[in-house]
């Protein structure tokens, strides 16, 4: 792989963080979105380029993380059923939700 890149990686990680940190402390999406974007593709390029290492990359998340089973999340189907009448609303997500109402 490219150990000689280490540090600079590291110390691209720890700006990206500081800037993350930043974004989320504004409310500020798009700069948060943007940031993923990054990272998403740097990782989806090195994979392409070594692809041996999915599955050390895959128990490193799992350990840091954690998967979703361990992290307590809901894996699995979701079924939801609402009935509303007259001018009553009805709102429902399997996850987040966020509604803006003018």
């Amino acid at each position: 792989m490219y150990p000689e890149r280490a540090e600079a990686v590291g110390a691209d990680l720890d700006a990206c963080r500081d800037d993350l940190l930043a974004a989320r402390a504004a409310s500020d999406e798009l700069s948060e979105a943007e940031l993923r974007a990054e990272w998403q593709g740097r990782v989806r390029r090195l994979l392409v380029e070594n692809p041996e290492i999915a599955g050390a990359l895959r128990a490193l998340l799992d350990e840091v993380g954690g998967s979703p089973a361990a992290r307590g999340a809901d894996v699995g189907e979701v079924r939801m059923t609402a009935r509303a009448s007259d001018n009553a609303r009805v709102y429902q997500a399997g996850r987040d939700q966020h509604i803006t109402e003018r």
